[in-house]
Formats: C-alpha cells, structure tokens, sequence
C-alpha cells in the first residue's frame, strides 16, 4: 500500500535544494572573496547537501510507486536507501573538510577574513532554521523518514553556520587559528550527523524493530477476542511502513469463517491504533 502522503515530501526537498544551492552559491562566493576558509567550509557542505536533498527527493519519488510483480512489498524501503546514500555524502564532506582545516590549522592564512562573512554566516543560520522547521514538521505529518533525515542535516547546517560566525569574527580580531579550528568543527558536526543517519538506515536495513513497540502490538493482538495466545511475532520496516508477522492460537473448534474473522478484527485494531497497514498473521489450533 501507498503513503499518497509522500507526494508533498517533494516539497520539502525541492526546498532544501534550492535554499542549499542559494547559500552554497553565497558562502563558497564570499569565502573566497573574503577571505574565510570557515565560510568557505559551510558552503561546501551545503553544496554537498544539494546531492544528498536530490538522492532524499529521487527515494520519496520511488517510494511512491505501487506494488509489482518483482516488489511485491511495495518500494518504500527506496526511502531508506536514500538516507543511506545521503549519509555517505555528507560523511566523505567532513572529513575532507576536517583535513583540510588541519591543513590550514598548521600553515595559516595571516590574512583576516572580510567581517561581511559573519553577517552571510548568521543569514544563512537563520534561513536554515526556518528550512528545518518547515521540513520537520512536514515529516511527521506524512511520515517521511528519508524527509526526517533531511530536517535533521538542516538543524545541523544550521548550527554550522553558527559556528562559522563565531570562527570569522574571532579570526577578524586577530585570532587566526580560530578560523580553521571551527572548519574543523564544522567537519566533526558534519560526520556527526551523517553517522545519526547511517546508524538508523543501517538499523532499519538490518530488519531492527524497537522491541517495546512490538510488546505494544503483542498486546492488542493478544487482547483481541478469539485469541488465546501468541506464539511468535516479528516486525521489520520498509520506509514508513511497518510490516508485522505473527503467529496466534485460536480455539481449534472455530471454522475457517470465524478463525478468518479474528484475523480481520486483528488488523483493523493493528491500522487503528499503531498505523499497521501491513500485517500477517498465521493461525494454529490451541
């Protein structure tokens, strides 16, 4: 089945993409210009970030292709495939920027940086906070892990920027090892939140399901009349969707009609309470 949600998650990477080609095109001008190599960082990052926010809108696209012959789960797990992909690129970034600014860090730039590239770096914190904002909620909305991932790398970018003022404006009284110092720290809030990324597509990847949801879901089966016990259940995920499999005990008098029906009334409480729209569930005679 579907998510028809997924649909307007397109909007929240077609806004990523342009605000990071904006701000990349801002950052990596006036870095130069100015002087930055913190600024110049940021901007790479955020150009960097428009490969990752088009891998994140090419998954919401497949994952909203129906069921065929070769998928018959549906293709929502291309979601998680592309915060895969996402998480890699932005980790290769930091730490080439982290190696860079070790780089620098040893042979500095005496010069100091044009103070107008704390002043991009602020406007840029402040357009990407509102980015995240706006994606993140719309991720909830929808149920979009892949969007998720991208509000996350625009809350961090965020911070980034932030950083990067406090570097440039250091670097402008006269510290110039704070420059490359935070270019350094950009790198490490970089990988960072790559690994946060990677970390939970992997997990997924894996079949990971969080054990106290599925004590949840035990629960209302085992609590839906006509069942007698629960034998065994598993769960795994594909995108946003969660797919269930148990195997219950019902009465071994009931006829198939009856034993069928139980299995209805299971995931209809399934899609109600916990948005399970996928579940099989085997029946044995108690």
């Amino acid at each position: 089945m579907v998510n028809k949600d997924l649909k307007k998650g397109e909007k929240g990477a077609w806004l990523s993409i342009g605000t990071y080609i904006f701000l990349a095109s801002i950052k990596l001008l006036v870095g130069y210009t100015a002087g930055s190599s913190a600024l110049s960082a940021d901007g790479l990052n955020n150009l960097t970030d428009v490969v990752g926010s088009v891998a994140v809108l090419i998954g919401i696209k497949i994952a909203q292709k129906p069921a065929d012959e070769n998928h018959k789960y549906g293709h929502s797990r291309a979601e998680t495939i592309a915060s895969l992909l996402a998480g890699i690129i932005i980790f290769t970034v930091g730490l080439q920027v982290i190696i860079s600014s070790v780089q620098l860090f040893f042979n500095p730039i005496l010069t100091k940086p044009n103070i107008l590239a704390a002043f991009i770096g602020l406007f840029s914190a402040v357009v990407m906070f509102f980015v995240y904002r706006f994606n993140k909620k719309l991720s909830k909305q929808i149920g979009s892990k892949a969007l998720y991932s991208a509000a996350q790398d625009n809350r961090a970018d965020a911070l980034v920027s932030l950083g990067t003022v406090v570097g440039i404006t250091g670097a402008y009284f006269g510290i110039v090892w704070l420059d490359p110092v935070t270019a350094a720290i950009v790198g490490i809030i970089i990988c960072l939140t790559a690994w946060g990324i990677l970390k939970d597509t992997v997990y997924e990847l894996t079949d990971g399901f969080e054990a106290n949801e599925l004590e949840k879901i035990e629960e209302t089966i085992s609590k839906t009349p006509g069942v007698e016990f629960v034998k065994d259940i598993k769960g795994r995920l594909s995108g946003n969707q969660p797919l269930i499999d148990a195997t219950i005990f019902v009465d071994p008098s009931l006829t198939i009609n009856e034993s069928h029906e139980i299995t209805e009334e299971i995931e209809k409480r399934l899609l109600s309470l916990h948005n399970i729209k996928q579940a099989h569930i085997h029946i044995e005679p108690f």
